[in-house]
């Protein structure tokens, strides 16, 4: 039985026409993989798909000159990328990670590797970050070098769909404002190569952030050429709803003080 889903996890705003086409290529994408045996427990659907072969893609990333380069990463919670994170603590960078649904005044798990109280496999996961990670606010974040990104499709041309609740873009347009994205940043996603789509598949939105590099186990692909400069993205209000904005603390704040200012 698929699990129940908050409403505030599935009404990331835009035009209807738009979400109904990324509704329909997710649920391609799930179906294929489900097809294909290559998703993981507890299944695609509805998820961010933890795919067969996560380790092999975080080890590709891991060559990548982008990562070398890394010292301190912002990734997202889902189980698909936890080889990610796992990989980031053990070559000594800095992991912060959203909490899920950015819930709470402190929505993030700030995880050094030096003071950890567990190996990094399980201070990695989200119940071994609870225990080793300090939670932290948007202000007690230093800048970041590369942004790791769960996605259920992605596309040579840097387009990225979610799962449909707007939380990767919603931090990445949170944490642009305060500074710790800029334009040079580096944002990369892994997945199964099922999840590689054609150019021009996924429909965007203006709140949409585009990927730098896609890794799957068997390549690394280099979407810069052919989205080119990232636009400037901030927090699309008129797309939250008041439902969404009540249950995540950090937008409460944040349309105060804009409403203040």
């Amino acid at each position: 039985m698929a699990r129940p889903v908050p409403r505030h996890d599935r009404d990331a705003g835009g035009p209807a026409e738009v979400l109904a086409a990324k509704a329909a290529l997710r649920q391609e994408v799930w179906s294929a993989m489900r097809a294909a045996k290559v998703a993981r427990f507890p299944g695609a659907v509805g998820r961010i798909p933890n795919f067969t072969g996560a380790e092999a893609a975080a080890e590709r990333l891991r060559a990548t000159p982008a990562w070398q380069a890394a010292g301190t990463l912002k990734a997202n919670p889902d189980s698909a990328q936890l080889p990610v994170r796992q990989r980031a603590l053990e070559d000594g960078k800095t992991v912060y990670m959203a909490v899920p649904r950015l819930a709470g005044a402190e929505p993030f798990f700030a995880l050094d590797p030096d003071h950890l109280s567990e190996p990094p496999r399980k201070a990695a996961s989200i119940s071994g970050a609870s225990r080793s990670a300090r939670r932290v606010a948007l202000a007690d974040l230093s800048p970041v070098d590369l942004v790791v990104m769960g996605s259920v499709a992605a596309a040579p041309d840097g387009a990225r769909l979610g799962k449909g609740g707007g939380f990767a873009d919603l931090e990445f347009a949170l944490a642009t404002a305060a500074g710790l994205i800029g334009p040079d940043t580096l944002c990369v996603t892994t997945v199964h190569e099922l999840q590689v789509v054609e150019a021009g598949t996924i429909p965007l939105t203006s709140h949409d952030v585009p990927v730098d590099l896609i890794v799957t186990p068997e390549r690394v692909i280099d979407c810069r050429p052919r989205h080119g400069p990232r636009p400037a993205i901030g927090i699309c209000w008129e797309d939250l709803t008041e439902e969404k904005i009540a249950a995540i603390p950090l937008l409460v704040a944040q349309r105060r003080d804009a409403t203040r200012s």
